[in-house]
């Protein structure tokens, strides 16, 4: 897995479920994946420890770590372990 981005969470986030990572205004997220396909809206990235789905419209890009885009397909899901 390639880091690709790091941005700044412009508004505070809950996903619908725990495929989707939380994180408030202001915080640092990292990005590793951008999905293509139905859901070019999200990318999926990590919040301290915590990894998951998130809209790309709440973050603001501000360090790029590689030229390379990793695109996954929308079929391809991450799952929820308890």
């Amino acid at each position: 897995t390639v880091l690709m981005c790091r941005g700044k969470a412009m508004q505070d986030f809950k996903g619908p479920d725990c495929r989707f990572v939380n994180f408030k205004k202001g915080e640092a997220v990292y990005v590793y994946y951008k999905l293509i396909g139905k859901s070019t809206e999200l990318w999926a990235g990590s919040v301290g420890s915590d990894f998951g789905y998130f809209p790309k419209d709440l973050l603001e890009i501000n360090h790029n770590y590689s030229n390379e885009e990793l695109e996954l397909p929308t079929d391809v899901s991450l799952f929820c372990y308890f």
